[in-house]
């Protein structure tokens, strides 16, 4: 798991955000955690947990198991 896999994956879910007017930026990852900022409609959306949950965070633990969770770091 690298920086740049990580942004590779992230890129594969950013179209589906963007089309809700949204988006999402890689902040960082430490410790098999992976930090996340939800930008555009997606900061304010009462759905943002469950799109970190059920879209970002499982499309990212399918390409790296590794991963223990994904955070929003606002």
């Amino acid at each position: 798991m690298t920086r740049e896999g990580i942004e590779e994956a992230i890129k594969t879910i950013r179209p589906a955000l963007q089309a809700d007017g949204g988006d999402i930026e890689f902040v960082s990852v430490a410790d098999n955690i992976v930090k996340v900022r939800l930008t555009g409609a997606c900061s304010g959306c009462p759905h943002a947990g469950m799109t970190l949950k059920a879209g970002v965070e499982r499309t990212l633990r399918a390409k790296f198991p590794e991963i223990v969770r994904v955070e929003n770091v606002g």
